[in-house]
Order: C-alpha cells, then sequence, then structure tokens
C-alpha cells in the first residue's frame, strides 16, 4: 500500500526550488505522513463521473442558494471549481467545503476539480503574487529537468489532500490548469511543463485519482498532443483534457488537436469566456463548457462496472410534486426485479425512478432514460439504506427501495393493503418465487414470507412481523 500524501500544504509561504538529489530526498521526506480523510467522504460519487452535456466553470464557488437555483433551471450538469493552486485568483473560496461539495454530488451535480499552481516559465501573466509565493514551472535542464518533475509531484499531492479534504473521493479526475503562453519562446519553457505534467499525472495516480489537464487549444494542448505522437515521447499523458477554445461550438473538437487523441470520452471544451448568465433568478459570471467524459479506468484498477452512460439530457424539474403519469401500481409491481443500470434491465428504470420520486429523492419528470438525476437520487437512498454506493441498482436494493414507507404493522393471512402490495413486491425482489402483486395477504405471499424466512434462518411463521420487516428494510434476500 503506497502512503497517502498528507504533508502540510505550503500555499502561500516562500518556497526555494531546487534542483538534483537533494529535491528528490525531500519529497521522499515528505511523503511518509499520515491525511485524515473526513467523516463521510467515501458516500460521495466519483466525479465528473459519466457526463455529456453542458457545464460551466467560476474561480470561486457560488453559494449553496445559486447552485440550488441553476440545477433547477439552468441546461448545466457540470460545474468546475478550483480547489488548491498558489497561483489561482479565488484564494478564499468562502463557500466552497466537504459539505457543499456533498450537496452538490448528491443534487447531481458533475463537478470537475481543479488546481491552479506553477506555470509555464514562459508565461507573461505568472507569478501573480511573486516567485517565493507562487513560482513559475522550473525550466531547468538539470538531471532531465528534475526541478520541473519535482514541482509536478508536489503539486499533485497538494491537490489530493485538497480532493480528500472536500470529500472527492479516489477515482475522480483533477484538472491541473495551464492558463496560455508563448510556446515559441524556449524549448526549456515547454519541455519543462511537458516534464511537470507528466509527474503530475504519474503522481495522481500513485493515490488513484485520475489525472486531467486543462490550457489553451494553441499553447498548452497542441504542445501536449504534439508530444503524444512523437516517437520515444517519455511524456505519460492525461487521463482527460479540457481545451480552452472559444469557437462557440458545443462539442468537444479543435482545429489545435488531433481527431484521435483522447478518444472516445476522455475530452471536454471550454467554448465561450467569460460571460453573464442569469438562471432561476440568479446571475452568475461563467465559461460555459461542453463534455463527454467517462470514468477512467487508471492504471491497475479495474474499471468500474456496470456503470451508467453518459448522460445526453435533462428530465424536466417538477419541484416537491409526487405525481407522474407513469407511476402507476401497474408500473412499479412486477413479478421480478433484477440488477438495473442505464444499459442493463432498462425497462425497470421507470419503477425506479417512481419510487425514487415517491421517496423525494427525484424531483423530476419520469423519463424511463438513466440520467443524472437517477445516480442523484438512488445513491442517496443507498447511504440512506446502508446498501452500499454504487452506479446500479442491485437485487438488495431493489428490496429495501420497494418496503420503504410500510407502516411496520404485523401482517397475516387475509389482510390487504398498501404494506401487502410492498411486501410482495419486495419477496419478487428477493428471489421468490413470481408472486402476483394483489394487495391481499393469499396462501401464496403466505408460502413465499415462509420461504424468505427459512432461507435467512428465521423461524418460518408465514407471518411479517418486525423481525422480517427488519430484514426487508435491510435488503436482505
Amino acid at each position: 500500500m503506497l502512503p497517502r500524501p498528507s504533508f502540510r500544504s505550503t500555499v502561500g509561504q516562500p518556497r526555494k526550488w531546487l534542483a538534483g538529489a537533494f529535491v528528490t530526498a525531500l519529497v521522499l521526506a515528505l511523503s511518509g505522513s499520515v491525511l485524515t480523510v473526513p467523516t463521510g467522504a467515501a458516500a460521495n460519487p466519483v466525479t465528473p463521473g459519466n457526463y455529456r452535456g453542458l457545464g460551466f466553470d467560476q474561480c470561486e464557488a457560488p453559494s449553496q442558494a445559486a447552485m440550488s437555483a441553476w440545477i433547477k433551471s439552468s441546461p448545466f450538469r457540470a460545474a468546475g471549481i478550483y480547489i488548491s493552486g498558489a497561483s489561482r485568483a479565488c484564494q478564499r473560496q468562502a463557500n466552497l467545503n466537504a459539505t457543499w461539495v456533498h450537496n452538490q454530488l448528491a443534487a447531481g451535480w458533475h463537478l470537475m476539480p481543479i488546481t491552479l499552481g506553477p506555470q509555464a516559465s514562459c508565461s507573461s501573466r505568472y507569478p501573480r503574487y511573486g516567485k517565493n509565493i507562487d513560482p513559475t514551472i522550473n525550466a531547468s535542464t538539470t538531471n532531465t529537468y528534475a526541478a520541473a518533475r519535482t514541482q509536478g509531484v508536489m503539486e499533485a499531492r497538494r491537490a489530493v489532500t485538497a480532493a480528500r479534504n472536500l470529500g472527492i473521493v479516489p477515482g475522480s479526475t483533477i484538472f491541473y490548469d495551464l492558463e496560455a503562453f508563448t510556446s515559441a519562446t524556449t524549448s526549456a519553457c515547454t519541455q519543462s511543463a511537458l516534464r511537470f505534467i507528466s509527474s503530475w499525472t504519474t503522481e495522481l495516480h500513485r493515490y488513484r485519482y485520475a489525472s486531467g489537464y486543462y490550457s489553451s487549444a494553441a499553447s498548452g494542448i497542441r504542445m501536449l498532443d504534439n508530444a503524444r505522437v512523437t516517437k520515444g515521447n517519455p511524456i505519460v499523458m492525461p487521463d482527460q483534457i479540457w481545451i480552452a477554445d472559444w469557437d462557440k461550438k458545443a462539442n468537444t473538437t479543435s482545429t489545435y488537436v488531433r481527431s484521435d487523441g483522447w478518444q472516445p470520452y476522455r475530452r471536454a471544451k471550454q467554448f465561450q469566456g467569460g460571460h453573464n448568465e442569469t438562471w432561476g433568478g440568479v446571475r452568475i459570471n461563467i465559461d460555459r463548457n461542453y463534455l463527454d467524459l467517462r470514468t477512467p479506468a487508471l492504471p491497475g484498477v479495474a474499471a468500474p462496472a456496470p456503470a451508467p452512460a453518459p448522460v445526453t439530457s435533462t428530465p424536466r424539474y417538477t419541484g416537491s410534486s409526487l405525481a407522474d403519469s407513469r407511476c402507476a401500481p401497474a408500473t412499479i409491481s412486477r413479478t421480478g426485479y433484477v440488477a438495473t443500470s442505464a444499459t442493463v434491465a432498462t425497462s425497470l428504470i421507470v419503477p425506479l425512478q417512481c419510487l425514487l420520486k415517491q421517496q423525494r429523492l427525484y424531483p423530476y419528470e419520469v423519463t424511463g432514460t438513466w440520467n443524472a438525476p437517477t445516480t442523484a437520487g438512488l445513491n442517496a437512498f443507498q447511504r440512506r439504506a446502508g446498501t452500499g454506493v454504487k452506479s446500479y441498482v442491485s437485487q438488495s436494493d431493489w428490496v429495501s427501495l420497494l418496503v420503504v414507507g410500510t407502516s411496520g404493522k404485523k401482517l397475516k393471512r387475509k389482510m390487504r393493503g398498501a404494506d401487502v402490495i410492498r411486501v410482495q413486491r419486495a419477496l419478487n425482489a428477493a428471489g421468490t418465487p413470481r408472486l402476483r402483486v394483489t394487495g391481499v395477504f393469499n396462501p401464496a405471499t403466505a408460502r413465499a414470507v415462509g420461504a424468505y424466512q427459512r432461507r435467512l434462518g428465521m423461524k418460518a411463521t408465514k407471518k411479517v412481523g418486525a423481525p422480517t420487516w427488519a430484514k426487508l428494510r435491510a435488503g436482505r434476500r
């Protein structure tokens, strides 16, 4: 097991960057302490995860009220937020904390964490605050750009520390922001920047985070794409790229990057620069983006499965209303429930959305198509039920979800009502012989209850009392 990054951040403190063996030794010395992961961080989903659609980025994290207003009325479902970096303009970040991150992910936002640390040595705008506070990338060629590589390692560790403290879980992508620079100035400038990004990527992988890279299409993106196709290229490529190309086209193409680079599902594009937009009565100055992303499979880590396909549309927000024309009892009641995702058992997405809507976890129109709010609602339920957060509905999830809302009263032969309907559905999800959902506690239901109880090592009373209710609510099968 690799040690966790946990050194104290030196952001804002004077630093002196050294080359060679001394710097390498310093890095190794700093890697041995232990970071405390905030309680509840593991409950958050990987971000930005699987998403195809519009996003925005803004340096200062908007308020909770603003994010809530925008997810109800705007076309955006992704948001880029600066979490670390001594060169970022938004150092204060009054709204950004672990609670804010958790709330946005639970609401269905796909967050794009960004770091803006050392910039290219040939940049005309950096250092922003002074060379002792936010130095540029060291362009020394000594030991094959050892100083730049060390800076990349250190910046990755700071970013991982910031991410973990915010509850951004491993598997998520952290994007490095390398602002525009004059790439024709010196070879040392571009080569040191490439080594920096290579080390940034390798170090993020050590801590099981994916590497993202944002830059101007004409400088940083073109530089990296040229290195990608160079024979004998020593640079470790980032997992995802974020192209700044303000052509006002909502896609991920650019004339500055070859069509085969970072394809498929590994690109985002910032296609419009800073401007004001108002949604839900809230105005924010944003850049517009288009994303086509899936969670990367990291080196040595198996890809998660099953995973929902990228989201292509946003359902209509319905607020506190629990009514939906597609949510009739006959639509929800099935003689069998199986593991369900965006691509598996899709006929069960309608009952899933209906059940989540009834629990006020899916305040949107029932579409029958898996979307970001479906994932958010499902994950919220899984956390509540304790069945484990994942990107699909397991049979245990179905059992637990189907009995939510029961009175808990004892059920026995000849009784009827909504509680009986819920038990019959849950037993079908638990793998009992295919019951007709009638709402009447008939002999077939009694036999199914007895079989369920025996399977779990309980006394087969063929009645549903407190112990059996507890097993059903826990998703036992």
